[in-house]
């Protein structure tokens, strides 16, 4: 997609994830949100530090922005524990994975970053790796075969994805722990609005917290990035100071409205009810008449309008809910009205 959505999970480049690292929490103790998760979470770190050794094999499986990065540096820092980081897209053969694995110390950390896309090769080279903690070499081949033995050190694999259902059911049954990431309520996205402005010496005003907090989408990262965009605006347009009135106007120089949506989703929406009479309607005809692909609309788009309510999924296709009906302006359609005279003669 050629445009870039500051209300979108995903990171928009380098620099926007170099600054987001600046504000990430350190310790399970600094993390905000996810309470059940940090406590299972800390319980497995604690257990596997009394037995010195490493900590299982993890995935953290959820949206983009959501922690399962930080969560992984958490994990390593907790567990005293050297950091390797690799995003899998990059890994197109086992000998890219053979040299991060070599380089991995007696309980290291190595991150791979959307692990659903490891080509099918190097997934089976990683089995007896996770397994065992040995690779397996075969030299020759008919006749002359050999099998080499390299042992590794004791490690922990943590992988990350947006995508869980694409993981191999082998693949995912290697993992010990399993934890999901879902969007944050406002409460908690406030809270991390807080820590961020306090780090980045922002006045801020906590009516103008809340606001930011509500319309982040759920989202951690989105949530940074409106309150920087914010800031800007309070140095540039006033006296930097934060209120709810700078944040408002702000918001709404980059289109964003109460419900957090963007431009691009109050086009969907107002497709799907203008054109399609508020559905349903299969996903590639809105695509088509949107002209972006339906990838784009079912990974970036649709996630959080199924969170809000404000889409539904039916096996006819999607349907605007009562709720969007109303954030458009517009009048829900009438519910269908039973078939009196039908219904009397099936009774009768």
């Amino acid at each position: 997609m050629s445009r870039q959505r500051i209300v979108t999970g995903e990171a928009l480049s380098t620099e926007e994830e170099v600054f987001h690292y600046t504000l990430r929490p350190k310790t399970l103790d600094e993390f905000i949100g996810h309470r059940p998760l940090v406590e299972k979470l800390r319980i497995a770190l604690e257990a596997a530090r009394q037995r010195e050794e490493p900590i299982e094999h993890i995935i953290f499986y959820g949206p983009p922005g959501l922690g399962k990065t930080t969560l992984a540096y958490i994990a390593a820092h907790e567990m005293r524990a050297a950091l390797v980081t690799a995003s899998a897209p990059a890994i197109t053969r086992p000998a890219d994975l053979m040299g991060l694995l070599t380089n991995l110390e007696t309980g290291g950390v190595l991150f791979l970053d959307e692990i659903h896309r490891l080509p099918v090769t190097v997934e089976e080279f990683l089995y007896p790796v996770m397994e065992e903690f040995k690779v397996d070499f075969l030299i020759d081949k008919g006749p002359f075969a050999k099998k080499i033995h390299i042992p590794l050190k004791p490690f922990t694999l943590i992988g990350a994805t947006t995508r869980a259902g694409l993981l191999s059911a082998p693949l995912r049954a290697r993992f010990g722990i399993l934890h999901h990431l879902d969007f944050y309520p406002p409460e908690d996205l406030a809270q991390i609005i807080r820590r961020s402005a306090a780090i980045l010496k922002i006045r801020l005003d906590p009516d103008a917290a809340t606001l930011l907090s509500e319309r982040a989408r759920g989202t951690p990262r989105v949530a940074n990035r409106l309150l920087r965009r914010v800031r800007d605006y309070a140095e540039v347009k006033g006296d930097g100071r934060v209120t709810p009135e700078v944040a408002e106007k702000a918001l709404g120089l980059e289109g964003i409205d109460m419900a957090g949506l963007d431009e691009l989703d109050r086009k969907f929406l107002r497709t799907i009810l203008d054109t399609y009479r508020g559905g349903p309607v299969g996903i590639e005809a809105v695509a088509a008449s949107l002209n972006e692909e339906s990838d784009t609309l079912c990974e970036l788009v649709e996630p959080f309008l199924l969170k809000s309510g404000l889409l539904s999924r039916t096996r006819n296709g999607r349907c605007l809910t009562e709720a969007a009906h109303h954030h458009l302006g517009q009048s829900p359609p009438p519910a269908a009205q039973p078939d009196l005279w039908t219904q009397g003669k099936s009774s009768g």
